[in-house]
């Protein structure tokens, strides 16, 4: 597709270019999309770098939308190739490594504790992702670790992978936690048949599963607080 050039960064008033806001304004008081877009540093032939960032953050997942997009469907997208989408997923990763480590000593309570971590980050992704919430013998969050992306099922939510981290930070206890891309927050037959082989796999480790929450489009259900486990 031809076109026109459209307007590059460099042409913009200065105070409206997204590193010379950063150097004046602040870090804090720039726009996701002008945080893109000094990441991406370049647009295409008729897009600035902050017009392909705002059109990468257009859809209705917004940011979720690249925490959630592989190297591949970054690269799909018209201006990122395999260099600036690693750059971009090598970004979001140190952000979220950051925020785990904000999470040392966080003490969890209750499933509303839990839920408060993650149901904001999983309810917008678009396909199934298992994680687990590691806990040491006064309820203080180790650390979240992914397990895997895809439908549950035993393969996927196999106990070598779900233990594999807590056994590494030396968890005495563990959350199990999935999305559910519909909304609907209601755990399936083969939810509650994972979770309850999971439970078992735990007391064999010494590993405690104390719950397993299902993450829904701005709720969650429970499976402790439905005697499911």
């Amino acid at each position: 597709m031809t076109g026109e050039p459209g307007v590059t960064i460099k042409e913009l008033p200065a105070e409206l270019r997204p590193r010379e806001r950063l150097l004046t304004a602040g870090v804090q008081a720039l726009s996701n999309a002008e945080l893109l877009a000094i990441l991406l540093r370049t647009g295409t032939r008729t897009e600035s770098a902050l017009d392909v960032a705002r059109r990468l953050l257009s859809g209705p997942e917004g940011l979720q939308y690249l925490a959630g997009a592989t190297l591949e469907e970054l690269q799909e997208q018209k201006g990122i190739g395999l260099a600036k989408a690693a750059e971009l997923k090598a970004a979001l990763e140190l952000g979220r490594r950051l925020a785990a480590f904000n999470l040392a000593r966080t003490v969890i309570r209750n499933p509303q504790d839990v839920a408060g971590l993650l149901l904001e980050e999983m309810r917008y992704l678009d396909r199934e992702n298992f994680r687990t919430v590691s806990l040491n013998t006064k309820n203080q969050v180790l650390g979240i670790d992914n397990v895997s992306v895809g439908s549950l099922n035993s393969s996927l939510a196999h106990p070598r992978e779900v233990f594999k981290d807590p056994i590494r930070r030396s968890a005495a206890a563990v959350i199990l936690a999935h999305n559910h891309p519909s909304g609907d927050a209601t755990p399936s037959q083969e939810d509650i048949n994972v979770t309850r082989r999971l439970v078992e796999a735990g007391r064999i480790l010494g590993i405690e599963v104390l719950d397993h929450l299902i993450i829904g489009d701005g709720r969650f259900t429970s499976l402790k607080e439905r005697n499911l486990l």
